[in-house]
């Protein structure tokens, strides 16, 4: 499957490999054929399968865990988990856990390389508010250095699945994971984890 975003950067590479098909230049050939089947890969977009877990909270996005830390929104204490995606990662983004979207809020801002902790609160990014049975969970997709396209596929009032579909972000990014106090981290820095399978953390 081939995430809908993806179709006008796919187009324009195959009309591209036509055009140079009319041209006797075999590297001209070879570069569009390269493009295309990068394009392919980057807006590729698998199904997952969530854990049949009432507990576990899953990863938002595919990438490394860059960042756990404690943060505050609102006055209230979250549990902090940064995946950062590079351009070889699934950029689909998908629901941490089952709820009701409360919040769909995007703030402009900067495009520092998504991997660095500052980008969380300087880059643009969009912030998604999970109202869950168990307390609330925010997902913010920031961009980065080179993503500068951010795209939701929630509203607020949207009932959502473990593992649903929420959004991507074009060309390398990152994902922040605000997770209620009463949960336990399941993963550890640098750690690899998969939208829509990975358990980051789990209520308790």
């Amino acid at each position: 499957m081939i995430a809908k975003e993806g179709y006008p950067f796919i187009i324009a590479a195959a009309l591209l490999f036509v055009v140079v098909l009319l041209i006797p230049k075999i590297i001209l050939i070879m570069i569009s054929l390269l493009l295309l089947a990068m394009m392919l890969w980057f807006f590729r977009d698998p199904e997952r399968i969530a854990p049949d877990d009432d507990s576990a909270i899953i990863s938002a996005a595919d990438g490394k865990i860059v960042e756990i830390s404690d943060a505050t929104i609102g006055g209230k204490k979250y549990k902090k988990i940064s995946v950062f995606m590079n351009l070889f990662s699934v950029h689909v983004n998908r629901a941490p856990y089952a709820g009701i979207i409360s919040r769909v809020n995007h703030i402009e801002g900067s495009f520092l390389p998504a991997d660095k902790q500052e980008a969380s609160a300087e880059n643009e990014r969009n912030e998604i508010h999970i109202d869950t049975a168990k307390g609330k969970i925010i997902a913010v997709q920031v961009a980065g250095l080179v993503a500068r396209r951010i795209v939701s596929y929630v509203e607020e009032g949207n009932g959502v699945s473990k593992g649903d579909r929420i959004g991507m972000i074009k060309f390398s990014s990152r994902v922040d994971h605000y997770l209620p106090a009463n949960t336990e981290i399941e993963v550890k820095l640098d750690d690899k984890v998969r939208a829509g399978e990975s358990i980051i953390a789990r209520f308790v």
